[in-house]
């Protein structure tokens, strides 16, 4: 499932106003284009279907 219309400018704002970051256009352009390529290469593990029997994680019993 591709999000292709997430709202990153959005994203980056609301962000910037939570961590108390002050951010200039460049850098806020810069965040973007980092945050579209760190979603382009986790899309195909997030579009990996796992059987519904299958664990996500190890399970450790003592």
């Amino acid at each position: 499932m591709q999000t292709t219309d997430f709202d990153w400018p959005g994203y980056i704002t609301l962000m910037a106003q939570i961590l108390d970051m002050p951010l200039d256009d460049a850098r806020r352009a810069e965040l973007e284009v980092q945050l579209r390529r760190i979603n382009e290469m986790a899309q195909p593990l997030m579009d990996f279907k796992l059987d519904q029997r299958q664990e996500v994680a190890g399970v450790y019993q003592l």
